[in-house]
């Protein structure tokens, strides 16, 4: 059996998170660090496109972009989302571990939901209707902002109510 060092300078495995998602038999875990780096990137991205607002054509294209960022994350799951890759490729090597690991499963709802609010905010957009756009991209820049600067993930938060409830198991396990 390994022995875990003492030594303060050499880092250290990262145990497995004792929260109750994590727990799900076969979860994929991840650095938690990793999504909450993305909700920074996230949090400019969605102010920038609030900023411009439905009128520019450079709103158009963050929202797209932001889209399909939260796109890839809830579909093809957090390897394939690209402020994850910018995290693991440049940020994590120069951190420690982790404390703890979490599954994968929250954040990646958590990225659905965000895609959800990105297309109700690109219907708006796209449409002329103005107040659709600022309230959808408002509440998903809300959440994003939570999640960066509090680590609150609301949308892991539902998830996890969800489970709780015995809600969609198929469809919050992913």
């Amino acid at each position: 059996m390994p022995t875990r060092s003492t030594d303060p300078s050499k880092p250290t495995a990262a145990k497995p998170s004792t929260n109750t998602a994590a727990r799900v038999r076969g979860a994929r875990q991840v650095d938690p660090r990793g999504p909450r780096f993305g909700a920074v990137i996230t949090t400019v991205v969605l102010a920038l496109i609030l900023v411009l607002g439905p009128e520019s054509g450079i709103a158009l294209a963050l929202l797209a972009i932001q889209t399909l960022v939260f796109a890839a994350g809830a579909v093809l799951g957090l390897g394939a989302q690209p402020y994850g890759w910018v995290f693991r490729r440049f940020v994590r090597p120069r951190l420690g571990p982790p404390a703890e690991l979490e599954d994968q499963a929250p954040p990646r709802f958590a990225q659905a939901v965000g895609l959800a609010f990105a297309l109700v905010g690109a219907l708006g957009l796209l449409t002329g209707i103005s107040a659709v756009f600022y309230v959808a991209i408002g509440a998903a820049l809300a959440a994003a902002f939570l999640n960066a600067a509090f680590n609150i993930c609301l949308g892991c938060e539902m998830y996890l109510i969800g489970k709780r409830l015995g809600l969609g198991k198929k469809v919050l396990t992913a």
